[in-house]
C-alpha cells in the first residue's frame, strides 16, 4: 500500500500524477514511482526510494504522455529501494502495475514464475501481478488483469498500463480502496479523494471485486457503476495558514464537534435522533451487551465509548482490537449490538472483523467518518461522525467525533432503557456545552507547549489513568509515540505498584488523567507514590480536584458533566504531543513507518 494516482487524457500526465501523489505523502511511504505511456506507445518508468521531491529530481528531460499511473509505497514487502518502488514491469518492460495490499500467496506464485524462467528483479508481491498480466494472452486489457487476479489471494487496489492497449487504465479493487474521477474528456484513478479533488468531485467508488476499463472517453466497471457527486470543499485537504495539518485538524475540533452534534440532541425528552441507526426503540432495548471494535485510536476512543455505554445504559459493554477480533473464532450472538469504529472507513482489520460478523448473523452498526466507506457500506446502520476529511496521520478531530458519536449512542440506549429524562437532560445541556469548551481548552496552546518542550527531553514516559481516565491514557500515549517517537506507554493507576513502578524515576515523567469524579481521590494516591520515588508530574484534570501537596505541573480543562470529561481531557494531550514533536523538529504529518489509512492486515 499506500497512495495511487492515474490520468489519462488530452494534458501531459507527469506534473498531475506527481501532484496527486504529493497530495497523498500523508498517508505515509518510502518510494515514490511513475509509469506513462508516449506518444509512440512506448512505456517509461522511473521510480526512486525517498519522498516525492527525490522523484522529480531524477525525471529525465522529455519524460511526458497523455496516459500514465504513479504510486508511494508503504512497505509491505522488502526494504526501501528504486528496485522495489512501484511501478512494477512485466519481462517485457510493456506492462506496469501499480498495487496497495498484500498478496497472500505471492511466494508460491514467485516460485511458479522462476520455475518458468522469468527473472523477478524485486522483493515485492506486487511485480507477480505485472508478470501475469504480461503472460496473459486474453483479448483485452480487462480480461488480462482478470485473467491475473483469478490466480491471486489476499488483497489489491490496483491501476495498471499495457504498451499494447494505449490509452487505456485497467483498476481494480479487492480490500483496499479505489475511486474513478471523471473529467471533462479526461479521467483519473485515484486511492484517496484528496489526490483528485482539484481538478473533479465526480467519482465512482469501486466495490471488492470490481474491475473498471477507464480511457479519457469514459469508464465502464464490471459492477455497472454510475458516476456521484461527492460534496466536499477542496480546501479541506489545504493546510492553509496552518503549518501542519494536524495543528488545522486540532484547532477545527469546536467546529467539527457542533457539527457532530446538530440536529441529533432532543432536550424535550433527554435523548438523541439518530436515525441512521435503522433501529426501533423495541429493537435497541433488545440488546443484551455491545461490543466495539476498532485499531488504534479506534479503539482506545472505542473503550471510552464502551465505558460510557455501560454507565448509561447499564448493559455490559466491551472494546475490542478488530486486529484480533476474527482469529480467534469469536462467538457472535443475536441479541449483542457489534459496534465498529474507523475515521477512514477503509481500515481492513475493522472491515473483516465486520464481515465476519456478518456471515454470523450478527448485527453491527458504524462509527465512520467516511461517507460511502466500505465499512460505512457493510454494516447495517450507523452514525457518520461529520468531522471533515482529516489528513493528518495522527488522529485529533476523528477522534474527538467519535467519542461524541459515542456519547450519542450512549444517550440513545440508555434513555430506551432506565436513564431518567433529568439525567439524559443533563447529559444533553452538556453535549451542547462541549464545542465551547473545547475552543476554552485550544485558547491555552502557548502554556501546553512550555510543557510539551519539558516532556519532549524524556526518552521515555508513563500514561496512567483510571477507569474512564484510563483509554484517555492510552490514547495519549499513542499520540506521544506516533508523533514524537518517545517511548510512551499506557498503565491504569492501579496497576503501578504490581511492577511499572520500577521504572519511575527523576528522567521518567508520568502524565496522570484525573476526572473530577468519585475516584479522584485514589488517583491522588497514584500521584504520592510516584512522587516517592522522584518522578516529575503531569496532571491533566478538572477545576476542583485536590490534588494535595504533591509537587506538579497542572493542567486544567474546563468542568463538565462527569460522563462527558474523557473527551475533554483528551484535547491537552493532542497538543502536547503535538508540540513535544515540534521541539524534536520531526516531520508531524508523515510520522515514520505509519500510514493514514492502513488496508493490509
Amino acid at each position: 500500500m499506500c497512495g495511487i494516482v492515474g490520468y489519462v487524457g488530452p494534458q501531459d500526465a507527469p506534473p498531475l500524477l506527481i501532484e496527486g501523489l504529493a497530495r497523498l505523502e500523508y498517508r505515509g511511504y518510502d518510494s515514490a514511482g511513475l509509469a506513462v505511456l508516449t506518444d509512440r506507445d512506448k512505456l517509461r518508468v522511473v521510480k526512486r526510494a525517498g519522498r516525492v521531491r527525490d522523484l522529480v529530481e531524477h525525471l529525465p528531460p522529455g519524460f511526458g504522455g497523455h496516459t500514465g499511473i504513479g504510486h508511494t509505497r508503504w512497505a509491505t514487502h522488502g526494504p526501501a529501494t528504486d528496485v522495489n518502488a512501484h511501478p512494477h514491469t512485466d519481462a517485457t518492460g510493456r506492462v506496469a502495475v501499480v498495487h496497495n495490499g498484500i498478496l497472500d500467496n505471492a511466494y508460491e506464485l514467485r516460485a511458479r514464475l522462476a520455475a518458468d524462467g522469468v527473472e523477478l528483479v524485486s522483493d515485492t508481491d506486487t511485480e507477480v501481478i505485472a508478470h501475469l498480466v504480461g503472460r496473459s494472452q486474453a483479448a483485452t486489457l480487462q480480461e488480462k488483469v482478470a485473467e491475473a487476479l483469478g490466480q491471486v489471494h489476499g488483497t489489491w487496489g490496483l491501476a495498471v498500463l499495457h504498451a499494447d492497449h494505449p490509452g487505456e487504465i485497467v483498476a481494480a479493487r479487492n480490500g483496499s480502496p479505489l475511486i474513478l474521477g471523471v473529467g471533462n474528456g479526461e479521467m483519473y484513478v485515484a486511492s484517496d479523494l484528496a489526490a483528485i479533488v482539484r481538478h473533479t468531485t465526480t467519482v465512482v467508488l469501486l466495490d471488492d471485486g470490481e474491475l473498471a476499463s477507464v480511457t479519457e472517453r469514459g469508464f465502464s466497471t464490471t459492477g455497472g457503476k454510475a458516476a456521484a457527486e461527492i460534496d466536499v470543499d477542496p480546501a479541506a485537504y489545504e493546510t492553509g495558514e496552518h503549518e501542519s495539518f494536524m495543528l488545522k485538524e486540532i484547532l477545527e475540533q469546536p467546529e467539527t464537534a457542533a457539527r457532530v452534534l446538530q440536529g441529533r440532541l432532543d432536550d424535550r425528552f433527554g435523548t438523541t435522533h439518530l436515525g441512521g441507526l435503522e433501529m426501533t426503540p423495541h429493537e435497541s432495548r433488545a440488546f443484551r451487551r455491545v461490543k466495539v471494535l476498532g485499531c488504534g485510536s479506534a479503539y482506545y476512543v472505542g473503550e471510552m465509548g464502551a465505558g460510557l455505554i455501560e454507565e448509561l445504559a447499564r448493559i455490559p459493554a466491551h472494546a475490542e482490537p478488530a486486529s484480533e477480533f476474527r482469529y480467534r473464532n469469536p462467538i457472535v450472538e443475536r441479541d449483542t449490538l457489534y459496534v465498529a469504529v474507523s475515521q477512514s472507513g477503509e481500515t481492513l482489520d475493522t472491515l473483516l472483523a465486520v464481515e465476519e460478523i456478518k456471515r454470523k448473523g450478527g448485527r453491527v452498526i458504524g462509527l465512520v467518518n467516511v461517507v460511502g466507506s466500505a465499512i460505512a457500506r457493510a454494516c447495517d446502520g450507523g452514525i457518520y461522525l461529520h468531522a471533515g476529511p482529516e489528513v493528518a496521520v495522527a488522529s485529533t478531530k476523528a477522534v474527538t467525533n467519535m467519542f461524541l458519536g459515542f456519547a450519542l449512542l450512549a444517550l440513545h440506549l440508555g434513555r430506551v432503557r432506565d436513564l431518567s429524562v433529568a439525567d439524559g437532560k443533563r447529559l444533553v445541556a452538556g453535549l451542547e456545552a462541549l464545542p465551547d469548551q473545547i475552543a476554552e481548552i485550544l485558547e491555552r496552546q502557548d502554556e501546553l507547549a512550555e510543557v510539551a518542550d519539558e516532556l519532549a527531553k524524556a526518552e521515555s514516559l508513563f500514561f496512567i489513568g483510571r477507569v474512564r481516565g484510563y483509554p484517555v491514557a492510552r490514547e495519549g500515549a499513542q499520540k506521544f509515540k506516533e508523533i514524537s517517537y518517545r517511548h510512551a506507554e499506557a498503565y491504569p493507576a492501579s496497576e503501578l505498584k504490581h511492577g511499572p513502578l520500577a521504572l519511575i524515576s527523576p528522567t521518567m515523567p508520568t502524565v496522570v488523567i484525573v476526572p473530577d469524579d468519585d475516584l479522584a481521590s485514589r488517583n491522588v494516591g497514584a500521584l504520592e507514590e510516584i512522587a516517592a520515588r522522584g518522578g516529575p508530574l503531569v496532571v491533566i484534570t478538572q477545576p476542583g480536584v485536590d490534588l494535595g501537596g504533591v509537587q506538579v505541573t497542572r493542567i486544567d480543562v474546563p468542568a463538565s458533566e462527569v460522563e462527558l470529561a474523557p473527551i475533554l481531557l483528551t484535547i491537552p494531550l493532542q497538543l502536547l504531543a503535538y508540540r513535544a514533536a515540534l521541539a524534536l523538529g520531526h516531520d508531524i504529518d508523515k510520522p515514520r513507518n505509519l500510514a493514514k489509512s492502513v488496508t493490509v492486515e
